[in-house]
């Protein structure tokens, strides 16, 4: 049976400092499996106390979203920082327990226009994921050149045993949804490894509508998408990521609830 996830993510971000301590009266009144706990670049010389407030958790961190400039830094050839970073989170990840990792290999303005050089320094990243026993998926991020379903595709003919998340609200973005669902692209779905259950409102490379909604507040079919996952027998992991602070950084959490209940009672 499917595990039902909530993005630390959604919880806090610069309205509220993105201040981790806030996750300690919010996540008791959580009504999911566990936690996708996002990491971010400020964080590195607070370490410490991240360990000690998430271990604290009444609810287990069992994916990692890795630094976004991980893929960033790529893109513009900085291989080593990138490395670096790389090890700093997974040493993190996996002493908060995660088993999976989610990688941004784009990211930021630059983006996938340096495509060919990341998909060539995946396999180090990889490197670094299974010295830690971790696994490490690619997520079919947003793209300023091609799109993110051409990237999954260059990514498993180069390396085929390569794990992916799969983020519908991404998919959407670029109108590639359905590509889930075409028998062309089952090679792609067979090494999806988990995934980010997202709606949104946005047209086709809307980047002034990039928002992260809750299901069903936006135009994601996901009558079709449950229905999918169910003929195809998957039972991994789903994260929501839905935005769920204010301008003032309130945490609405009947709002996560609400989103997570949909989310259980498409899987039932």
């Amino acid at each position: 049976m499917s595990l039902v996830l909530c993005s630390t993510g959604a919880l806090i971000g610069r309205p509220n400092g993105r201040n981790f301590y806030l996750l300690k009266d919010v996540v008791p009144n959580l009504e999911c499996d566990g936690l996708e706990f996002m990491f971010y670049e400020t964080w590195h010389d607070r370490i410490e106390e991240i360990k000690s407030v998430v271990k604290s958790l009444p609810l287990p961190v069992l994916v990692f979203h890795l630094e976004k400039q991980i893929g960033e830094l790529l893109s513009y050839e900085r291989l080593d920082d990138s490395l670096k970073i790389m090890r700093l989170n997974c040493s993190l990840a996996k002493d908060l327990g995660a088993k999976k990792l989610v990688l941004h290999l784009w990211n930021g303005i630059i983006s996938d226009s340096n495509i060919d050089y990341n998909i060539k320094a995946f396999g180090k990243l990889n490197d670094i994921a299974l010295e830690y026993g971790l696994l490490l998926t690619v997520e079919n991020v947003v793209c300023n050149n091609k799109s993110p379903f051409e990237h999954l595709c260059a990514l498993i003919e180069r390396y085929p045993n390569i794990s992916f998340t799969f983020d519908t609200k991404m998919a959407e973005f670029h109108k590639e949804l359905d590509l889930l669902y075409d028998e062309k692209y089952r090679h792609v779905v067979h090494n999806i490894e988990h995934f980010h259950v997202n709606d949104c409102t946005c047209a086709y490379k809307d980047w002034s509508n990039l928002r992260v909604l809750p299901v069903g507040d936006g135009i994601v079919d996901f009558d079709k998408f449950f229905s999918f996952l169910k003929d195809i027998g998957y039972n991994g992991t789903l994260t929501t990521e839905a935005t769920c602070f204010d301008k003032t950084g309130f945490i609405d959490v009947e709002k996560m609830n609400s989103c997570l209940d949909k989310i259980r009672s498409y899987l039932n």
